[in-house]
């Protein structure tokens, strides 16, 4: 399954209970950059997914960008200036 988001947007890994998901959802709300959220605890093989992008790891929010870039917890600072490249 292909999770790469549209172009201006973006594809976060969460999980429900995770604090820096939760606080980069707010700010990415804040500032109107659009992403769509995918629970690594609901959808299957994405757990293994963010394993691989973070070296075995399964760490979030792990976002992907447009141009197949990942980025482990991100600023919205930092998601706004890769969108913006």
């Amino acid at each position: 399954m292909d999770f790469t988001p549209e172009s201006g947007t973006i594809t976060m890994f969460s999980t429900t209970w995770c604090g820096y998901c939760n606080r980069l959802k707010k700010q990415l709300d804040a500032q109107g950059i659009g992403y769509t959220e995918i629970n690594i605890e609901e959808v299957d093989g994405t757990a293994e997914l963010v394993e691989q992008i973070n070296g075995g790891n399964r760490t979030v929010p792990t976002v992907l960008f447009p141009d197949g870039t990942s980025a482990t917890n991100p600023s919205a600072a930092e998601v706004r200036t890769r969108l913006a490249a």
